[in-house]
């Protein structure tokens, strides 16, 4: 049966989360007998509940009439409407909730649908369109490129430019690999970044945008963490903020980090309303829209006070767990100088030198000490010799999580 399907979906990796998570569940019974019960340091997510106003506006929900028919693939108009008043409210941007707002089932997979409607799939590697990616980035974005038949091209985000790339050197640098700038179709960008936590200032914003304006490309941006950041005077900004960025961008949030919706899957895109009216023609083929309870209930927590409450004390709790586990690394464990940044719920790790590969680290901490992170490699070849630590859990298991390695000696030196 297998040469019956695509190539592209034939030449994909597992997500590596998903690989991850097979693993451990093989090797639990034996990491319990040892008293190293998995500590996850890969969740790329929120444990802890949703806002219980979320909850409870979704119970409502539930009773109203014709709450549970079709709803429509861009989103019932109530769910629109607040999602432009969040946008007007949060960021100072204007939109048109008829021609510049468009829900999606989470983030993920809007992205997905809409790097489809970009790329003109081939499998003549010479032909292949071009997405511009981050790397170190997000592990689905080469990925989604490839199964929609194009070609990803690493834009490196590293200490030494601030992870805020010249993104003329990146247009050389792919000229001179071979590539056909005429190829290039848009720049996808991440900031806040996962896995780095990196944000991004205004000027550069302003620079993205001018960049994809001369070169006559989309500007893609994935605002998933945009929420999640700890100091008030370095809130992260929408792409949409820069004058004029509505020409050429659009944009894509979710409800899943900042109100641990993960499960819900809901989200939406915004911007530019041509590429918003041609990614809806998609859209309208492959979905009927989403469950309008959920719609509901989330349209109601976008602009209250109880979730941004949440959201805050969320962002409390996820620092307080930075500044632990920032902690116990440096004083315990004898790692150096690292970045420690300002935005999500990640830390961006060198793995010791006496280690040859970010595998082989992540490998030995799982096994020996039962603590799960994830290698840098899954983020792009820039993300060698890195892993990413994640601190949603609690303040006793990041404890817990130094203690063991101090025992087991994964000290950095």
């Amino acid at each position: 049966m297998q040469e019956l399907f695509n190539d592209y979906v034939q030449s994909l990796e597992t997500y590596i989360m998903f690989r991850i998570k097979e693993t451990v569940a093989k090797i639990t019974p034996e990491l319990k007998a040892k008293n190293r019960a998995p500590i996850a340091l890969s969740m790329g997510a929120p444990t802890a509940a949703p806002p219980k106003a979320l909850i409870d506006s979704l119970k409502s929900a539930l009773d109203e009439g014709g709450i549970h028919l079709y709803s429509s693939p861009k989103g019932e108009k109530f769910y629109r409407d607040a999602i432009a008043k969040r946008m007007k409210t949060r960021f100072g941007v204007e939109l048109n909730p008829d021609t510049e707002i468009f829900s999606l089932i989470g983030s993920k997979e809007g992205l997905a649908n809409f790097i489809r409607v970009l790329i003109n799939p081939t499998t003549v590697e010479e032909d292949k369109e071009i997405i511009l990616v981050p790397d170190p980035g997000y592990a689905s974005y080469k990925e989604m490129v490839k199964v929609s038949g194009g070609k990803a091209f690493s834009v490196p985000l590293l200490p030494e430019n601030d992870f805020m790339p010249d993104m003329e050197k990146v247009w050389e640098d792919l000229i001179k690999a071979g590539n056909k700038p005429e190829k290039v179709k848009a720049l996808l960008i991440n900031y806040p970044n996962n896995p780095l936590g990196a944000t991004a200032t205004k000027d550069y914003l302003t620079k993205l945008v001018d960049f994809c304006k001369k070169h006559n490309i989309l500007l893609i941006s994935d605002a998933a963490y945009v929420d999640m950041y700890f100091k008030p005077e370095l809130k992260p900004m929408s792409i949409l903020e820069i004058e004029g960025a509505k020409d050429v961008a659009v944009e894509f949030f979710s409800f899943s980090k900042p109100y641990a919706a993960t499960g819900w899957r809901l989200g939406w895109i915004c911007g530019n309303p041509e590429a918003v009216k041609i990614f809806g023609k998609l859209k309208s083929t492959l979905d009927s829209g989403l469950f309008k309870a959920l719609q509901k209930s989330c349209a109601e927590i976008l602009n209250s006070k109880e979730g941004d409450d949440y959201i805050a004390e969320a962002n409390k709790r996820f620092k307080h767990n930075q500044e632990i586990f920032v902690k116990g690394l440096k004083e315990e464990l004898g790692w150096g100088d690292f970045n420690i940044p300002d935005a999500t719920f990640y830390l961006w790790l060198p793995i010791p030198p006496r280690y040859k590969s970010s595998v082989e680290f992540t490998d030995d901490l799982m096994y020996k000490s039962g603590v799960i992170a994830v290698p840098g490699d899954a983020f792009g070849d820039y993300g060698k010799g890195f892993f990413r630590a994640s601190i949603v859990c609690s303040e006793d298991e990041l404890r817990e999580v130094i203690r063991r390695m101090k025992e087991d000696r994964f000290v950095y030196n």
